[in-house]
């Protein structure tokens, strides 16, 4: 690339940062129930507070089966195993220093990979002497929103043919994303897409555009699946498998998106009256698309943003960590307040396995592994539930309130922020 071409290309990506093209940075799109919705965001502006804690005060510490966390743990800690001692655990998010360096969670991580599998009361221990638990609150308000994403499962053929008629698309080559961050400081965390276009920067096609075919006949296609209404939530969670007509399955992960700003089709269901917004979860829109298919086109068109895959091999899905995600133990978070492979504790509610029974509470350790464009704020998260009809039933119900603690190695006197605001960028949509 020229400089020519390089000026342009950041020139056009400040402007479109104005425009509040954004993209997410995880699997998918809206990533859950929250960006389905659209999230109702208070004015005030969000700020992560820190006070220390005792693990007494966490709400069922004593009664979490511990162990089932540091699989999790574990797959973090082989990322920080490649780290120089001096890295950051939040190299790229200013004023997250309370997460310490690599060397500050080595000595945890050697002895994490000694402990007894299945052996509750030790991993238990462990935690309470190599970390310290330190209270989140956004402004000083200790509640925040959790809700749940899963691994879906859809229908497909490698080949076009009968049913299957719906592609999944491969990453298109010119397709560029520009992390702002590169060029701004004030700008970390924010990323746009685009193409170039005679030495500019332009749009991609949006969501109506692709679906009418302006990927066609380039061979882009990894594989066809036999439903739009899949297709679509496959985009909302990012990743999933795919049952092939000619036999096994593929597993396949988010690669990029296009750029464009997520619309919540949930919003647009509510204002056109086709749903009560006590009635909303992904269950009741997927109902509604498959019963109104005339309508649904429309409907998931008013989404311009796009997500593109890519075949997986081995253990996943993978989060933004990089590393394959534990059912009921990752947690997606906002980057700009939590830094990925932090241990967190989080009390909350959830829904029961099946619609109609009761609320369970959620009390359990959890690392955050994950991030997402409608994970906003610094009391907020995305619980994965992994794969199969439980996963879906319980991740397209979740929407509680809850609280939430962070653990941090207890090294030297952690780096605690007093309180610090969001960057001064807006929010991007969904």
């Amino acid at each position: 690339m020229n400089r020519r071409v390089a000026i342009l290309l950041t020139l056009a990506a400040l402007v479109l940062a104005g425009l509040g093209l954004w993209i997410r940075f995880r699997s998918g799109d809206g990533e859950d129930l929250a960006g389905i919705l659209g999230e109702i965001r208070e004015p005030a502006e969000d700020r992560l507070e820190l006070r220390p804690a005792r693990f007494a005060d966490l709400p069922g510490w004593g009664e979490d089966a511990i162990a089932e966390a540091l699989p999790a743990l574990l797959r973090s800690c082989g990322r920080i195993a490649n780290l120089p001692d001096g890295a950051s655990m939040a190299p790229r998010q200013e004023g997250l220093g309370f997460a310490g360096t690599a060397a500050d969670w080595k000595p945890a991580c050697a002895e994490a990979a000694g402990l007894p599998a299945g052996d509750h009361a030790a991993a238990r221990a462990f935690f309470e002497r190599r970390f310290r638990p330190m209270a989140a609150t956004n402004n000083g308000h200790p509640l925040g929103l959790f809700t749940g994403y899963y691994e879906p499962l859809l229908q497909g053929s490698r080949t076009r043919g009968g049913r299957f008629t719906v592609p999944l698309y491969l990453r298109p080559p010119e397709l560029v994303t520009v992390d702002l961050g590169d060029f701004r400081e004030s700008l970390k965390g924010q990323r746009i897409a685009g193409r170039v276009e005679d030495g500019a920067l332009v749009p991609f096609p949006d969501r109506d555009a692709i679906e009418e075919g302006a990927l066609a006949g380039r061979r882009l296609e990894l594989v066809w699946v036999d439903s739009p209404v899949d297709a679509f939530f496959l985009h909302v969670q990012g990743s999933g498998r795919v049952r092939l007509a000619e036999g096994g399955e593929m597993r396949v992960g988010y690669a990029a998106q296009n750029g464009h700003p997520y619309f919540a089709i949930g919003r647009d269901l509510i204002e056109r009256g086709a749903l009560e917004q006590e009635e909303v979860s992904m269950q009741s829109i997927r109902a509604w698309l498959e019963a109104h298919p005339e309508e649904a086109s429309e409907v998931m068109a008013r989404n311009a943003s796009y997500v593109f895959f890519q075949e997986l091999e081995g253990d996943g899905p993978l989060g933004a960590e990089g590393v394959p995600l534990t059912p009921g133990r990752s947690l997606a978070v906002d980057l700009r307040f939590m830094p990925l492979g932090l241990p967190v504790w989080l009390s909350a509610g959830m829904p029961g396995a099946r619609e109609g029974d009761p609320d369970r509470k959620l009390r359990r350790l959890l690392v955050a592994q994950d991030t997402g464009g409608a994970i906003r704020g610094p009391v907020r998260g995305d619980v994965f539930w992994g794969y199969g009809e439980e996963a879906a039933e319980i991740a397209g119900r979740m929407k509680h309130r809850g609280r939430l603690w962070v653990l941090v190695p207890a090294v030297s006197e952690p780096r605690v922020p007093a309180g610090r605001p969001a960057s001064s960028a807006p929010a991007p949509p969904g």
